[in-house]
C-alpha cells in the first residue's frame, strides 16, 4: 500500500482507537439495505453502520449532513451555511457514485448526479444505514462507493406526539411536530405524520478572494412535510403510501449588494407499495415512486434572472424474496425513467429509461455466510452486467472475517451527455471494480473491526481542455482513479459510558495523474464519547481531518483541522427535556472548500417533548 496508508499509521490509529473507543448494531438490530432484504446486524457481510433514532436524538445534530459525517468512512463538502450545496463522499468515492434512498425511494438530481442534501430535513428521520462499497448488483448505477437509506418514521402501537422548538447562533430557529400511532385490528392502520419549519440568518457563504464575493449573511429557510400510512388488507397482507416534500430557500453570493440572489431547491419523493406473503417462503413486494428534484437560481427580481431546473425519477419495482430452508433468494425486476425539464437549457430537455432485472443468493450455514448477486441494467448506455460476491467465516463468536469481490457502474449524467458546449453524448458508464477484505474482533468488552479496500475506477468522466472532439473544455471518458483504504473502529460501552472511535486512512487518487482526488484527506478519524448520569446525558465528539487539495490539479491546498462538538440533554420528566449543543466549541477556523466559509463556534438549544 502507498506510504499515506503506513502500517506504522494504522498501528497507531488502532491503538488510538481502543484506548479511547458499542457497536454499530447489535446482534438483534435489523439490517435491510445490504441485502434489500431484513437481515440480522451480525449475519451482514458488507461493512454497514447504523444511525439510531436515539444517536440522532441524543446529540441533536443540526442536519443530515452533520449526522454523517460522524461516522467512519464520510466525508462532507459544504459552499457555505446549512442551507448551501452540500456533497457527501463515501470512502473517497465522488458524491455522485453514492446512492441515497429514503424509504426505498431513490432521490438525486439527474444533471448533477447527487442528492440535494441541504433540503433533506432530519426531524423526519427515524434511522440511517449506510452501507460502504459497490452495489450495483442491488441497486443499479452510480452505487460505487455505497448507499446511504433514509428511514422515516413509522406508526405502531398507541398515538405518540412530539415536538420541539429552539434557537441559536446566526439566528437559527427550528421548530417540528409529528404525532404517529396505529390503530390495530384485523384491519389496521399505522399513520405516522411530521412537520419542520427551519430558518436561520447565517454567515457569508463565502470569505475575501472568491468570485462573487459579498460580506452580507446568507441565510436559509426549509419547511418540510412527511408521512406514511399503512392499512393491513389480511394476515400478511398490506398496502400504503408515503411522502417527503421538502422546500429550501437559500441565500449565496454573486457580488451584488442591491439583491439577494438564492436558490429555491424542492425534494420531492412519493410511494404506494403492496407487501404480500404470497406462501409460507415466499414474500413480494410491489413499489411504485417518483422522486422530484427541483431548483430555481435568481440573482435578480427581473425574470430573465431566474433559472429553473426539474428533474424527476419514476421507478417500478417488483421484488421476490424466497426463504429456502434459512437460504434466501431474491428476484428483481426495475423500471426506471429519468426526465429533465429546464427552462433555460432546451438542450437539456431529455428523458432516459432503465431496466433492470436482478438476483441474490444469501447462504447461511452455520459458521459460513455466503452472499452471491447479479444484475444487468440495460438503457440508452447500452447493457451493463454486474455481479458480486461476498464471503464470512465466524471463527468464534468474537471473531469473524469477510472477503467479498464486486462490480459497479455510474451512468453518466445529463449535463455529461447534453450540456451545451460541456456535455459530450458519447460519453460512456464509469465502471468499478472492488476487493475488499475485513476482521471483526471483541476483546475485553471492545468491539475492534478493521476493513480493507481497493476500488478501481475506469472511464472516469472529468473536465478535459482542449477537448478531443471540439474546441473548448467537454465532459470526456479518459481518467482512471483508485480508492483505496483502511478503515479502522473501536467501540465500547463501560457502564454509563459509550466510546466509540474510528479512523480512516486513505489514498484516493487519479491514477492518470497521479494527483490526490480533490477535497478528500488521506487521514480522517472520529471520537465520540457519551455519558449518562441520572437524567443527564452528554456528549463530546472529536472530528479530525488531514489537508486535502480544493483541485483536480493540487495547487491549491486546504488545511486540515479538527473540531470539537459537545452536547447535553436534560430529561426534566418523563416528557419533556432541554438541549444545548456547542458545535466547534475551540472556534476552529477551517474551509471544508476554497473561500467558503464555515461556521465558528455556534451554540443551539431546544426545548423537546416526547422526543426519546
Amino acid at each position: 500500500m502507498p506510504v499515506s496508508v503506513s502500517r506504522q499509521a494504522a498501528a497507531l490509529s488502532l491503538a488510538l482507537a481502543a484506548a479511547s473507543a458499542h457497536a454499530d448494531a447489535l446482534p438483534d438490530t435489523v439490517v435491510v439495505t445490504a441485502a434489500r432484504t431484513p437481515q440480522r446486524a451480525d449475519e451482514v457481510i458488507p461493512d454497514t453502520v447504523v444511525v439510531t433514532r436515539d444517536e440522532i436524538v441524543r446529540a441533536g445534530a443540526g442536519s443530515v449532513a452533520d449526522v454523517l459525517r460522524r461516522q467512519r468512512g464520510i466525508e462532507i463538502v459544504r459552499n457555505g451555511g446549512a442551507g448551501t450545496t452540500t456533497t457527501v463522499s463515501l470512502r473517497g468515492a465522488n458524491s455522485n457514485q453514492v446512492v441515497v434512498l429514503i424509504d426505498g425511494v431513490r432521490i438525486g438530481s439527474a444533471t448533477l448526479g447527487y442528492a440535494s442534501w441541504n433540503a433533506i430535513p432530519l426531524s423526519a428521520i427515524d434511522h440511517i444505514e449506510i452501507v460502504y462499497g459497490p452495489l450495483s448488483t442491488l441497486y443499479g448505477a452510480d452505487a460505487i462507493g455505497g448507499v446511504v437509506q433514509i428511514f422515516t418514521r413509522r406508526g405502531a402501537g398507541q398515538p405518540v406526539f412530539s415536538a420541539s422548538a429552539g434557537g441559536g447562533t446566526y439566528g437559527t430557529s427550528q421548530y417540528d411536530a409529528s404525532v404517529s400511532g396505529s390503530t390495530g385490528g384485523d384491519h389496521g392502520v399505522s399513520y405516522a405524520l411530521g412537520g419542520t419549519r427551519e430558518e436561520a440568518d447565517g454567515f457569508s457563504a463565502t470569505r475575501p478572494g472568491a468570485f462573487g464575493y459579498n460580506r452580507d449573511d446568507d441565510g436559509y429557510t426549509r419547511r418540510s412535510a412527511n408521512a406514511r400510512f399503512a392499512l393491513r388488507l389480511a394476515e400478511g397482507h398490506e398496502i400504503g403510501m408515503q411522502f417527503l416534500k421538502s422546500r429550501l430557500s437559500a441565500q449565496y453570493d454573486n457580488g451584488s449588494a442591491s439583491f439577494d440572489a438564492h436558490n429555491i431547491q424542492e425534494v420531492d419523493s412519493y410511494a404506494v407499495f403492496l407487501n404480500d406473503r404470497i406462501a409460507p417462503n415466499w414474500r413480494s413486494s410491489v413499489q411504485a415512486a417518483r422522486a422530484e428534484d427541483k431548483s430555481g437560481s435568481f440573482t435578480s427580481a427581473l425574470p430573465a434572472g431566474a433559472s429553473q431546473l426539474s428533474t424527476r425519477q419514476d421507478e417500478f419495482t417488483w421484488q421476490n424474496t424466497f426463504d429456502l430452508n434459512g437460504d434466501t433468494l431474491q428476484v428483481l425486476a426495475g423500471h426506471r425513467k429519468e426526465t429533465v425539464l429546464s427552462s433555460s437549457i432546451a438542450a437539456l430537455d431529455k428523458s432516459r429509461i432503465t431496466n433492470s432485472i436482478a438476483a441474490a443468493y444469501n447462504l447461511r450455514r452455520g459458521s459460513h455466510l455466503l452472499d452471491l448477486s447479479a444484475r444487468n441494467d440495460w438503457s440508452e448506455y447500452g447493457a451493463k452486467t454486474t455481479g458480486a460476491a461476498g464471503y464470512g467465516y465466524e471463527f468464534t463468536k468474537d471473531l469473524r472475517a469477510t472477503a467479498s469481490a464486486g462490480t459497479s457502474f455510474r451512468a453518466p449524467t445529463f449535463n455529461e451527455l447534453y450540456y451545451p458546449n460541456y456535455g459530450y453524448v458519447a460519453n460512456k458508464p464509469e465502471r468499478g471494480r472492488n476487493l475488499e477484505a475485513g476482521v471483526q474482533y471483541r476483546v475485553a468488552g471492545v468491539d475492534l473491526k478493521a476493513d480493507y479496500y481497493r476500488n478501481r475506477l475506469t472511464d472516469m468522466i472529468v473536465s478535459v481542455t482542449p477537448c478531443p472532439t471540439r474546441s473548448g473544455s467537454c465532459a470526456y471518458n479518459v481518467d482512471h482513479a483508485l480508492l483505496e483504504g483502511l478503515t479502522l473502529a473501536a467501540d465500547t460501552l463501560i457502564g454509563n459510558l459509550d466510546l466509540r472511535a474510528s479512523a480512516d486512512l486513505q489514498d484516493p487518487r487519479d491514477e492518470t495523474t497521479g494527483k490526490q482526488l480533490a477535497r478528500r484527506a488521506r487521514r480522517h478519524a472520529n471520537v465520540n464519547a457519551d455519558y449518562t448520569f441520572g437524567q443527564v446525558d452528554t456528549g463530546i465528539e472529536l472530528q479530525v481531518s488531514g489537508r486535502r487539495f480544493d483541485d483536480a490539479a493540487n495547487a491549491n491546498r486546504l488545511g486540515g483541522y479538527g473540531l470539537l462538538n459537545l452536547y447535553t440533554s436534560w430529561h426534566m420528566t418523563r416528557d419533556w427535556s432541554l438541549l444545548v449543543r456547542v458545535d466547534n466549541a475551540a472556534g476552529k477556523d477551517h474551509e471544508l472548500a476554497r473561500n467558503y466559509g464555515t461556521a465558528g463556534r455556534s451554540w443551539f438549544a431546544a426545548i423537546r417533548y416526547g422526543i426519546h
